[in-house]
């Protein structure tokens, strides 16, 4: 063996393919130096799955460093599971039903690490964790990663002049759990839901005696937010019983969607641990309840100069990159329902005067239309709100239809219209009634299937229609309270 050969046998996995970049391995120093200072027993590797689901493997702490820099095997299978864990592609034939050799037989691929997302968990006694990222044996990325997806798109939004801005504003639900439903009878794919009783009965929109109510729960998930780092702005009442929103201060580029990972997995992860049950679902089945959403607030940084691309000096609300891109989003956002709504239950929520959209349409600062603009001339905080998106969302898919769809809007130069100050009584196309129709005009856009490539496309609309089928193939109370005693 030459000596070449022997450097490129001794150097990681990460050197061999090239894969982190200076500030990643500053970080990784910083990590493993924070691993012993800490005395960490074990670290968390973690990777979004498709459905924004973290799933990953835990190693001894003495083994972290290795493991960041030459990957964690973990099985191909995850990325061909539907949301109740079912896998719906062959794995066992001849390209696992990918049409890859890497995909089939149920192999591996590597969790790689990306240290600059290193935290130690608040919760979690001598633990750590760290985001990764999916690669092949040779060093390929796995093109299903939609964290992999959304940073490449994010590099077409660089290279067209732009960094990508978003600020979050999340929705959920806190519940007490009363039966955590561990009888056997109750297991299955998926096994019954918790049985749960309130927190606080709500609507009381913003009233402090209902924040207090439900302060206790919400202090310990504010100090473990804060903890991780993650950029919380404030916490809030919702309108609906146990219903409370989390908003954020803006990040670019992988930070948000990163945040919004972690922050959902936090939640879960820190109420369970005190007796709760925090749900992201957006339209739970106990009576009474609101829907939840996620509103995702963004704009455009200017690459040379830093500015706000969206913001106008003139008279203008906003600058016509701004109005563009607003276009853009309008012209694909019943084909981006799938990406922002991804489950069967999101489209439940799209009702007439319940503070969500129900059809394409911009507003001035209207909290009842789709696209809601906020800012004014010259004003640097000038930005768009998506009020579609279900808090269930795979961020990294959301954010990435956004920038595909305002790209397409910025390069043809489409105009959004007048706004709209009766979004409900406006005359316009719909927003998708449900699933399979977001679903159909997924597959009927060019500028998406372009964007996230043909081959993503027909991965995830494969997956989302599993489940799907799965959905019409139960038989629903109201079918059975509708037609067992009348026929």
């Amino acid at each position: 063996m030459s000596s070449s050969q022997k450097r490129s046998a001794a150097a990681s996995f990460v050197e061999r393919h090239g894969l982190w970049s200076d500030q990643q391995f500053e970080a990784a120093a910083k990590a493993e130096a924070l691993i012993e200072e800490q005395r960490l027993e074990v670290v968390r590797l973690s990777f979004p799955d498709q459905h924004g689901i973290l799933r990953g493997k835990t190693v001894m702490a003495p083994d972290a460093a290795r493991v960041m820099r030459n990957g964690c095997t973990i099985t191909t299978t995850l990325l061909a599971k539907d949301t109740s864990h079912r896998s719906v592609f062959p794995v066992f034939t001849p390209g696992g039903g990918f049409g890859m050799p890497e995909m089939e037989g149920g192999g591996d691929f590597l969790m790689i690490a990306d240290p600059t997302t290193f935290r130690v968990l608040p919760w979690a006694p001598q633990t750590g964790w760290v985001l990764c990222d999916l690669y092949f044996q040779n060093g390929k990325p796995v093109p299903f990663s939609t964290r992999h997806l959304y940073a490449c798109i994010l590099q077409k939004l660089a290279d067209a002049g732009f960094d990508y801005l978003a600020g979050l504003e999340v929705e959920f639900h806190i519940f007490k759990i009363e039966n955590p439903r561990f009888a056997p009878r109750d297991a299955g794919w998926p096994g019954e839901a918790p049985e749960v009783s309130l927190i606080s009965p709500g609507y009381q929109y913003l009233t402090e005696t209902r924040f207090d109510q439900i302060e206790p729960i919400l202090e310990t998930v504010r100090h473990a937010v804060l903890a991780l780092g993650l950029p919380l702005r404030s916490v809030e009442i919702e309108l609906g019983p146990s219903q409370c929103e989390f908003t954020f201060q803006p990040q670019a580029g992988l930070a948000p969607a990163d945040a919004m990972m972690l922050f959902r997995s936090a939640v879960k992860q820190v109420c369970r641990r005190q007796g709760y049950h925090a749900s992201f679902m957006c339209r739970p089945k106990l009576p009474n309840l609101m829907s939840s959403g996620w509103h995702l607030h963004q704009s455009l940084r200017e690459r040379r100069g830093g500015g706000n691309a969206f913001a106008a000096s003139q008279g203008d609300l906003l600058s016509p990159v701004g109005r563009h891109f607003l276009a853009g989003l309008l012209e694909h956002a019943r084909a981006s329902a799938p990406f922002t709504t991804p489950t069967i239950n999101g489209y439940k929520r799209y009702r007439a005067y319940a503070l969500a959209p129900d059809r394409v349409i911009w507003g001035r600062d209207n909290r009842g239309a789709l696209m809601r603009v906020l800012g004014a001339p010259g004003d640097p905080a000038t930005r768009l709100e998506n009020r579609a998106g279900e808090p269930a969302a795979n961020p990294y898919l959301y954010m990435a239809s956004q920038i595909v769809a305002g790209l397409d809007g910025i390069a043809r130069k489409l105009d959004p219209g007048p706004p709209a100050d009766t979004p409900y009584e406006t005359a316009a196309p719909f927003l998708p009634k449900s699933l399979e129709e977001a679903l159909a005009a997924l597959r009927e856009d060019q500028c998406l299937a372009h964007g996230f490539g043909r081959n993503f496309i027909d991965y995830f609309v494969r997956i989302k229609e599993a489940e799907i089928a799965r959905y019409h193939s139960e038989v629903t109370e109201w079918e059975q309270k509708e037609y067992f005693e009348l026929f």
